[in-house]
């Protein structure tokens, strides 16, 4: 049986609800996205915040099967089947917008992931992990407005992946706290930085080097996908501008701390936001590149 239009729209409104409640700039980002696609957007996210929350409760064996519970209930709502308010939203409009239940698969998969490893051998390792927890959510993006061009995805793969990574260079220290390591171990032993050093924030000439490495790198996935926002649907355009704009300025702004994400965690503020609003209305082929230079190590 059908839901009935109030009862999709009663969905919708809970996924609006916990977007609004997890991510406190969603309702700013959803503006920029055509009214029409909103609630699409709040369920997607709703989708994956909820599943992101069961990954973070305590104990290993009880996350896993509350992530199992999760992907039948995925698996019931490709099927037509759905009873739970975030995939009876997610039914509608992946019906009304031919959203592939492939790309949710593959969140779920990072998610469990995040339970059972904390640490990441080599750089590749890491990028394995961005291709289930990150790049989903571009394609979803890119589906949701009619792109399902294998080209757009590889480009739209290396922006999510160069925001996933700034994210966890910007968060060192916070998923240090959850015992999560993203910087790679073997990158640790490149650079004589150990683990012990990690837990004791020692912002060195190593820390230095090997932080200089990891921006480097994402700064080249973010070049890799800059030619994306010109190439698709122009209601698009400003929204992957701004996505692109906001991740790579907070690679700068790690760079301007001197790589201190232990004292001095880099945000965007609200005039940042302001200012790369009016930046992201010009083609992001009139940004300048990577600094050339970084900043002395800050202290606290």
């Amino acid at each position: 049986m059908n839901p009935s239009c109030d009862t999709i729209r009663n969905a919708y409104a809970v996924c609006r609800r916990l977007a609004r409640r997890h991510y406190e700039n969603f309702p700013t980002a959803s503006l920029l996205v055509p009214r029409d696609k909103r609630d699409a957007l709040a369920a997607i996210y709703a989708f994956a915040r909820h599943a992101d929350d069961l990954a973070d409760e305590p104990g290993i064996e009880g996350r896993l099967e509350r992530l199992a519970e999760w992907r039948q209930k995925l698996a019931e709502c490709y099927a037509g089947k759905a009873s739970h308010p975030v995939f009876i939203a997610l039914s509608d409009a992946a019906g009304r917008y031919r959203l592939s239940e492939v790309h949710f698969q593959n969140l779920l998969c990072a998610f469990e992931q995040d339970v059972v490893v904390s640490r990441h051998k080599d750089f590749a390792s890491l990028l394995a992990y961005c291709t289930c927890s990150a790049n989903p959510v571009g394609r979803l993006v890119l589906e949701l407005f009619g792109h399902r061009d294998e080209a757009l995805f590889a480009l739209s793969d290396s922006i999510c992946t160069g925001l996933q990574l700034a994210n966890f260079w910007q968060d060192v220290a916070i998923d240090l706290r959850r015992d999560r390591v993203y910087l790679p171990l073997d990158d640790l032993a490149r650079f004589g930085y150990s683990l012990e050093d990690l837990r004791a924030h020692r912002t060195n000439e190593r820390w230095a080097e090997l932080m200089q490495l990891e921006i480097a790198r994402t700064w080249e996935l973010f070049e890799k996908g800059r030619p994306l926002p010109e190439r698709v649907r122009p209601e698009l355009r400003r929204q992957l501008r701004l996505t692109w704009l906001g991740g790579t300025t907070i690679l700068k702004k790690i760079a301007a701390v001197g790589y201190d994400v232990f004292c001095h965690r880099p945000t965007l503020g609200k005039w940042d936001f302001v200012r790369l609003y009016f930046q992201a209305s010009r083609p992001l082929s009139a940004v300048r590149l990577q600094p050339k230079s970084s900043s002395p190590l800050a202290g606290c």
